[in-house]
């Protein structure tokens, strides 16, 4: 048996969402497989209530779409 750890760590804008090319928010670990799916925050609360409790982690940083960066004053 094979096993596959992902490392988590902060999702950037390369990692797009896996059902509509979007920028992912949220990475879900499948618990059977171990396998990865990205989603866009939309398309992460679609599933959320189905493939929730068939993952083993849910990461989710959509609390970052309301941040509001810093502003510097020179």
């Amino acid at each position: 048996m094979t096993t596959t750890a992902i490392a988590s760590r902060e999702l950037d804008t390369m990692d797009r969402c896996d059902r509509c090319g979007a920028q992912a928010y949220v990475r879900v670990v499948l618990e059977s497989s171990g396998g990865e799916l990205l989603f866009c925050g939309h398309h992460a609360r679609a599933v959320e209530t189905s493939l929730k409790p068939l993952s083993s982690e849910w990461h989710d940083e959509t609390a970052r779409l309301n941040a509001k960066e810093p502003v510097s004053v020179d």
